[in-house]
């Protein structure tokens, strides 16, 4: 298709037209009730001239008689200007008046026509057109009085030419409008159509160009190009994915190969295979684990868990994770605590749970102080783990505390990734999941993960928006048991 073909196949260019058309019926039908009402003005004034000197000419007979009447025609007719005077005996016959002919039967007519004539100066020259009154006097005399219509003519020649000039100007300029806005649109959308090909065959990093007018265009590249924002963190996010599948399940499913095939190899007892048996079965959990953790990451991150979300108080949660922790903290030598205030959340229950237990995890397994690590007795402070709900202001606070080493300021962004592990963590079991679902959990509901320092220690918190309006009446609390996810 050539330029031209695609410029008249625009949308903007098609707009235009019909744009134009409107403007210049609009502009044509303006000028043409100018010229008709001018019209119409002329012929308003030309009929009351006419009347009044008719009346004028009446008294003058009526004092005078027809020598008066014939006198003051003659000097009337005398006088230049567009004005037609003609008197005609009963017969037909001109006794005085500045008319040369008329056209048949105008005199035998009364009352108002439009006739053509001509003067006596001008007998051999063309017919004018002229608006004239007849009326019979007595003795059956007749009285012609009228003006010249040529002035009328001639002022509706000009509105005529210049609606004409009027209208070639509006559609000579709308069509250069026209092309030169089509132009640009079809500028710019070749632009995005060019960026979209390069992006449809896989450079993901091209963005939509966005100029500066802020128009409907622009805004349309900003939208898209958020989009694609979002769309290649979740591909990047997806080939992440993979390659930590690749890489981090590898080992597990290779062990687990390996000890069933040793068990194959060597002919042990009973006891031997069970062993090897209750060993698979248990590597075989931590697999099913890992993937119901990339589910559950996948299911929060692409929004399908917003379907099932009600209102649900978060002291409640707090309270339910409290109670299914406490023994597992105690059996690895911490305190649990709780400080849970009444806080309305509209959001998926289960998911919320998941998200906060994965944090107690995290704070039972790593949240060990150093002393401890190493063997010593510590303070009860040090080995204390604090969950706390809360609101504050149009926000609602699920925290997580712990005194152990914390993490560093500088991985506090990449811990929230999946499979991320740091190196004083690698030696003990998991799979680098807990976070980044808690991340993912958090997102889905409008907020955000936050990593702190708690001088010692690290505090962890669900910052979720607050249930708007929300009353002390929740939805009938439902049992917190959640995956164990590490």
């Amino acid at each position: 298709m050539t330029a031209f073909g695609k410029l008249i196949r625009t949308t903007a260019f098609r707009l235009t037209l019909v744009y134009l058309f409107l403007f210049a019926i609009f502009a044509a039908s303006l000028l043409g009730y100018f010229a008709w009402n001018t019209r119409r003005l002329i012929t308003e004034e030309i009929t009351q001239t006419v009347n009044a000197e008719t009346s004028e000419i009446n008294e003058i007979y009526g004092r005078r008689g027809l020598f008066g009447l014939v006198r003051a025609i003659e000097y009337r007719a005398l006088r230049p200007g567009a004005n037609l005077y003609l008197v005609t005996t009963p017969t037909g016959q001109a006794v005085a008046g500045n008319v040369g002919s008329l056209a048949p039967g105008v005199m035998a007519t009364r009352g108002w026509s439009e006739t053509a004539y001509r003067r006596i100066e001008d007998a051999n020259e063309h017919d004018h057109r002229a608006l004239v009154r007849v009326t019979e006097l007595e003795n059956g005399f007749r009285l012609l009085i009228g003006r010249d219509l040529d002035e009328r003519r001639r002022l509706f020649g000009i509105v005529a030419k210049a609606a004409q000039w009027s209208v070639l100007i509006v559609v000579v300029l709308g069509l250069g409008g026209g092309v030169f806005v089509a132009r640009r649109v079809l500028t710019r959308i070749d632009a995005m159509s060019g960026t979209a090909h390069r992006i449809m065959i896989g450079d993901l990093s091209e963005r939509l160009p966005v100029g500066r007018s802020g128009d409907e265009l622009d805004r349309l590249a900003e939208n898209l190009n958020a989009m694609l924002e979002r769309i290649e963190a979740l591909m990047a996010g997806l080939k992440e994915v993979s390659d930590n599948i690749a890489h981090d399940l590898k080992t597990p499913l290779t062990r687990l190969r390996n000890r069933a095939e040793e068990a194959l190899a060597k002919s042990g007892s009973e006891a031997d295979y069970r062993a090897a048996l209750e060993r698979t079965i248990e590597e075989s959990d931590g697999l099913i684990r890992t993937f119901n953790a990339l589910l559950m990451i996948a299911r929060a991150e692409s929004g399908q868990a917003r379907g099932n979300m009600d209102d649900f108080d978060a002291a409640d949660v707090a309270n339910g994770i409290h109670e299914l922790y406490e023994p597992l903290a105690e059996d690895d030598g911490m305190t649990l605590k709780v400080k849970a205030q009444a806080a309305t959340i509209h959001g998926n229950r289960e998911l919320i749970s998941q998200a906060l237990a994965n944090l107690v995890e995290n704070a039972i397994k790593y949240g060990k102080p150093a002393a401890q690590a190493a063997g010593p007795v510590v303070s009860m402070d040090a080995r204390q783990i604090t969950i706390e709900a809360k609101r504050e202001g149009d926000q609602v606070l699920l925290s997580v505390t712990d005194r152990g080493p914390g993490i560093p300021e500088a991985d506090r962004k990449h811990v929230v990734e999946r499979f991320v592990r740091l190196e004083a963590s690698r030696t003990m079991p998991g799979s680098g999941l807990g976070l980044s679902l808690a991340s993912a959990v958090a997102t889905l509901h409008g907020g955000e993960l936050r990593l702190g320092d708690a001088q010692p220690g690290l505090i962890a918190t669900l910052v979720l928006p607050a249930r708007a309006g929300a009353s002390d009446r929740v939805a009938p609390p439902i049992p917190d048991v959640p995956q164990k996810v590490a």
